[in-house]
Parts: structure tokens; C-alpha cells; sequence
């Protein structure tokens, strides 16, 4: 038995395919021979790496445009649909100039050469099954290939996984594409080799099939046959390391090499431990199961140790939904201790202790994506986040100090959410002008396997059906294409619709984005005893001002969220001041939230000056513009800035 396994275009080039690299070793072990081609870097050979990484990763992926390149291989000529693809979505939805729908079409006519020069330069006939990976744009480039190969040697199986292929969009397409033989649907680390040993065993195939869970298979007659949801992986230190020889061999072997900077893949769980407790409302991961399971922190290690050494890179991805909380404990601190310099990216959920973030920093954790998604304590309930405004703040403060990049969004258009919220937002917004931008500002996006999917009602969304670009990339009846979809449209009922209640938030943040701040404010100690608040921001009202006694201790006791009663205990445990009226404390904390030195949220109270050593060395642009709007502050002269009063 000999099996190949293809990652098709558009498959990134700087990361080897872990789904395919955890099968590769599992098969390999089981003294099953596989292989694993990386056709996309051949694509890019032929078009061109700006071409490839532009049409992968600078236009919008809901256009679906690297999908759209490899229709004409995988259907034939289809130029009427071409036509409205071409002014309905690129021209009417994402606006695209003539000069990228040229470049685009471009691309499109050179798909054909490619899938006609695979066809030939494959030695497909040496394989007795060949499956496809396919997450995000490389679904229809793949079912291409399938189709041409299948018809010159109908003999060989063909296999399909990945994301794209998960639930009713797996059992779709494989109705609709007869040349598919096999479907493994969701986690396949025990459903692909059992079913590669059934082919292998000679067997008849339907009985041994329906005792795989996990697999669709083609019955005699040609119909599709599902038995049920597959087998989950409970055991994650028995995991193999994946194999990534076949990708670094295609990486080195490519005219394109000197193009590339790789990294690696690796994950340490799957599954989401918030979302088993609290699924929030927007998300479509983990479509089989929520379910949370972690590698020992012991095995999580000698796997990160055991990839960077072998193929010498030390920029590691970690694929997982969510940091496992015991990694604080069992993985990073031996990360931090590891004498090699590694830089890793993670998911974590927002809520973290300073010292945590401190421990990421000295791991190399220095990309996080934390799942901030908005600065509205009544949106994140919406969300379902588990989590505050301020605390967000908290976290991009922090991280600011480190020098760890933040990738957050700002999500808008969640049903229920309301003018007030984002005005509230407006108001916090220029405190905070100095952490880190958003990486956008966009509306919710509906996903399938979302509970605002699978309970759209109760939510008030109505009128769901998949976006425009699906049946132009699937000409088959609506049914059919509803099940295939994995991003769908929809309406508000007119209770919940919040049309119009983002608006003063969203040109404010589109402004940070492209503006960020470039001046900055900092806490130091001055030789005095002073803690001195220095305010370089374009939104500066007083560019110092001086804390000393009381007033330094309770701003720097704020350097996470405190209430005004647990400030005024904190303050109390020390009599050397003498004693204090309550109120001018309440006084005090307000008016450093009158001049931006500080943010509320009408219960707690969180400085946001930066105080690590760190905080300087961030690059910011030159020339940076004021934002065009703001919410009404005091005027910028310190004459006027608003009265501070002292506490001792």
C-alpha cells in the first residue's frame, strides 16, 4: 500500500501542513508508506510568489477569488458565471479596480497549465490512494486535480479531509463529486489509517467501512453513506511528531526558496476549555467537538524541542484555539528556561495575570491573538466572552509593556448591541491611543458550527443563506449549496438589528489602524520619592504630571483593575500618611480619568500608563495625524487641564 498525500494551492508556503505531517507519521509507523507533495509551491513557481501570497493573503478571503482561479479546470469554461462573479462580487462587493481583476484573471488562465503539468509530472499511478487537505482556498484547486488524475487512472482512491470537509459540507460534496471516493470527516487521526489498513487488507470495502466512524464512503449504487461522527483523539501525548521532511525537502528543491521564510506548526491541544463552558456566540471552530484535551507540558517540550532542532527554525505556530492554563505551570517556565531562542505565537483567552504575561515574554511568546474583539462590557456578553472592557485594556497594556504583539480585531453588529455601547467605547478610546491598534474593525461574520448558526432564531438572525460567492463556485441547487457553505448572509429581526450603532466607533478605530499613536505615556520614579506620569500622545492634556505619597500608592495599585473601596483598603494598610477623606479618593481616581491617565468603567479603575523599562521600545510612524474624532476632553493647554486633587 503506498499512499500520497497533496496540498494543493492555495496552501500557504511559509508553514508545512500539520494535519497532513501528524497522518504522514501515523502511517509511517503503522509500516504503511506515504508521501506528501506540495503542489502549491510548484504554483507559485509558475505564477509568481507576489502573485500567490498577494491573491492568499491580501485580497478578501470571503471572495473566495484563489477558489475562483481553478473553476475552469475543475468545470470546464463557464463565462457567464465568470461575468457575475467578476462584477458581483470582485467589482459590486469588494469594489476591485480593473488593474487587480486583470492581475486576477491572469492568475486564472495559468491554473489550467498548472493542473495539466501535475497531471503529467505526478507519478500518480505509483499511489494505490491519494488524499487531499483542504482548509480555506483549496478546495475547488483540489477537486480539480482529483477529477483529472481520477479519469487517467480510475483505479487510485481518492480521499478528502480538512476543514472544508467537516459535517454536512464533507457529506455535500462528496454527493456532488462522484470522483471522491472517501470522506474523513473532522479529526481523521484514527479514521484515515483505519480506513488506508481496510483498503490495504483487500477487503470488499462496505464492511469493514461502516465499523470506521468518521468515514463516507460510496456505496455500490453510487450514494453516499456516513458512519456517523469519527473517533476523537483523547490521548494527545500519544500523538506522533509530525513529519515535516516532505515539506522542508519542496521548500528546498523550489526556485522560490530564497522567497520564503518558514515556520513551524505545532499544537499542544485542541478543542476549547471557554468554549465547552461558554460556546461564544460568533464562533464556528471546533465543529466536532469542544471538547478540551492538552499534551502534558513534559511532551508539549520535547516536541517543540525535537521540531526546532531537526529542521533549525525557531518560529513555532501554535495552532491551538486557547492556551491551556496548566502551561503555566508545566510548559512555559521550562520554555523560558530553554538556553534556544524561540519565538512563539499562541491563542489565549484575554483574562490573564501580569505575571502570566510576564512568563509568555520570557517563553518567546511574542504574538499572542487574544480574542478581544471589543471594548464593550454589554457586546462582550453578547459575545458570550467572559470577559470586560477593561480587562481587554488590562491585557493590551500589559502586553505593551513586554513588547508581545497583540493581534484583536474590533467586531461590530452583534444583535442586541446598541448606540450607548460603542458610545461608551468612543469615551475609553483616547485613553488608550498608545497600546495596540486593532488589527481590523469589522462586522460579526456568521459561521457555521456558530450557535448564532445553529440557533439563529433564538438570537433574532433570520434570513440566513450562504454569501454570494458560493454558487458561483458551486453551480448545483440551493439546498445543495446551503450545505456546502461555510460563511452564510443574513437579516436582524428588527428588535435586536443594531444597524447604525457602531457608526461613531468605527472611524475612529480605522483612523488608529492606519494611524498609529507616536507618542506614548510612561510612569518613572523620580529621584524624590515622585512617581512621574510623562504624556507625549497626540491626545496629551497635561504632558506631566507628579504622584507623590498617597497618590503614587493608589495609582500604582491600579495597575490592574481596582475598585475604589479595594483602593482605599490598600491605602489604609499603611497609617505613615495619616489618615484621608474617602471621597477625595473617589475625586482623585475621576479626575485621572478627566485627563486620560486612567480608564473607568464606572465600578473599577485601571491606570494605563506604561511602567516597564520596555514600553520605549516600540517603533511608531513619523508624522503621525491627530484623530478625527475623539471624545470631548478638556482642552490640551494644562492651564485647563482638569483640577487634580491631592489626597495628602
Amino acid at each position: 500500500m503506498s499512499v500520497l498525500l497533496v496540498s494543493m494551492p492555495f496552501g500557504g508556503l511559509d508553514r508545512p501542513g500539520l494535519g497532513i505531517s501528524l497522518l504522514k507519521a501515523r502511517l509511517e509507523d503503522l509500516g504503511i508508506a506515504c508521501y506528501v507533495r506540495y503542489l502549491n509551491f510548484t504554483f507559485a513557481e509558475m505564477i509568481g510568489v507576489d502573485d500567490f501570497v498577494w491573491i492568499n493573503a491580501d485580497l478578501p478571503h470571503t471572495a473566495f477569488a484563489g477558489e475562483w482561479t481553478f473553476t475552469d479546470s475543475l468545470y470546464g469554461p463557464r463565462p457567464e458565471a465568470d461575468a457575475e462573479y467578476i462584477q458581483h462580487v470582485l467589482r459590486g462587493l469588494w469594489g476591485l479596480n480593473d488593474a487587480k481583476i486583470g492581475r486576477l484573471l491572469s492568475i486564472k488562465r495559468q491554473a489550467g497549465y498548472f493542473i495539466e503539468h501535475c497531471l503529467h509530472a505526478v507519478a500518480w499511478d505509483r499511489y494505490d490512494l491519494v488524499g487531499f487537505t483542504s482548509t480555506f482556498e483549496q478546495n475547488i484547486a483540489s477537486l480539480a486535480m482529483a477529477r483529472q488524475f481520477k479519469a487517467h487512472f480510475p483505479r487510485i482512491k481518492t480521499v478528502f479531509g480538512g476543514a472544508n470537509w467537516e459535517g454536512d459540507m464533507g457529506a455535500e460534496l462528496h454527493r456532488q463529486f462522484l470522483f471522491v471516493d472517501f470522506v474523513c470527516g473532522g479529526e481523521a487521526d484514527h479514521s484515515f489509517p483505519a480506513l488506508v489498513q481496510s483498503l490495504a487488507g483487500g477487503h470488499s470495502a462496505t464492511p469493514s467501512r461502516t465499523a470506521i466512524p468518521g468515514i463516507i464512503y460510496r456505496a455500490s449504487d453510487g450514494a453516499s453513506r456516513d458512519t456517523g461522527p469519527p473517533q476523537l483523539c483523547t490521548d494527545m501525548d500519544a500523538q506522533p511528531v509530525p513529519d515535516y521532511s516532505d515539506y522542508f525537502g519542496a521548500l528546498s528543491e523550489s526556485s522560490v526558496e530564497s522567497e520564503i521564510v518558514p515556520s513551524l506548526l505545532m499544537e499542544t491541544s485542541r478543542g476549547c476549555w471557554w468554549g465547552a463552558k461558554s460556546h461564544c456566540t460568533f464562533c464556528g471552530l471546533n465543529g466536532s467537538s469542544m471538547t478540551f484535551r492538552s499534551k502534558s507540558g513534559d511532551r508539549s517540550f520535547e516536541e517543540l524541542a525535537d521540531l526546532v532542532e531537526t529542521w533549525n527554525v525557531n518560529f513555532v505556530q501554535v495552532v491551538d484555539n486557547i492556551l491551556s492554563m496548566k502551561y503555566f505551570d508545566e510548559f512555559l517556565p521550562r520554555v523560558a528556561a530553554w538556553d534556544e531562542p524561540v519565538e512563539l505565537f499562541y491563542e489565549v483567552k484575554s483574562n490573564l495575570k501580569r505575571s502570566q504575561v510576564a512568563l509568555l515574554e520570557q517563553a518567546g511568546v511574542h504574538r499572542i491573538q487574544p480574542g478581544i474583539e471589543s471594548l464593550s462590557d454589554n457586546v462582550l456578553k453578547l459575545m458570550r466572552k467572559g470577559t470586560t472592557a477593561l480587562r481587554n485594556v488590562q491585557l493590551l497594556k500589559w502586553c505593551r509593556e513586554r513588547g508581545i504583539f497583540v493581534d484583536w480585531n474590533l467586531l461590530y453588529g452583534f444583535p442586541g448591541e446598541t448606540r450607548e455601547d460603542y458610545d461608551q467605547t468612543l469615551a475609553l478610546l483616547p485613553a488608550i491611543r498608545h497600546l495596540q491598534a486593532p488589527t481590523a474593525c469589522a462586522p460579526v461574520r456568521l459561521d457555521r458550527f456558530s450557535p448564532y448558526f445553529s440557533d439563529a432564531a433564538a438570537f433574532g438572525i433570520r434570513d440566513v443563506q450562504p454569501i454570494p460567492p458560493y454558487r458561483l463556485l458551486y453551480p448545483f441547487d440551493r439546498d445543495a449549496v446551503e450545505r456546502i457553505a461555510y460563511y452564510f448572509d443574513y437579516r436582524y429581526r428588527p428588535d435586536v438589528d443594531p444597524a447604525g450603532a457602531a457608526d461613531p466607533v468605527i472611524p475612529y478605530i480605522e483612523h488608529w489602524i492606519e494611524n498609529p499613536e507616536r507618542g506614548s505615556l510612561t510612569a518613572t520614579s523620580a529621584a524624590d520619592g515622585a512617581l512621574v506620569l510623562t504624556d507625549t500622545r497626540s491626545v496629551a492634556i497635561q504632558t506631566q504630571v507628579r504622584l507623590v505619597e498617597l497618590e503614587r500608592r493608589a495609582y500604582e495599585f491600579c495597575d490592574e483593575l481596582r475598585t475604589p473601596a479595594q483602593v482605599i483598603r490598600h491605602l489604609r494598610t499603611n497609617r505613615e500618611f495619616g489618615d484621608f477623606d474617602v471621597r477625595s479618593v473617589i475625586e482623585f481616581l475621576d479626575s485621572l480619568v478627566a485627563n486620560l491617565l486612567m480608564v473607568s468603567d464606572g465600578t473599577h479603575y485601571l491606570g494605563v500608563a506604561l511602567t516597564s523599562s520596555m514600553a520605549s521600545t516600540w517603533d511608531s510612524p513619523d508624522n503621525v495625524e491627530k484623530p478625527r474624532l475623539v471624545a470631548e476632553q478638556p482642552s490640551h493647554d494644562e492651564g485647563n487641564a482638569a483640577e487634580m486633587p491631592a489626597l495628602t
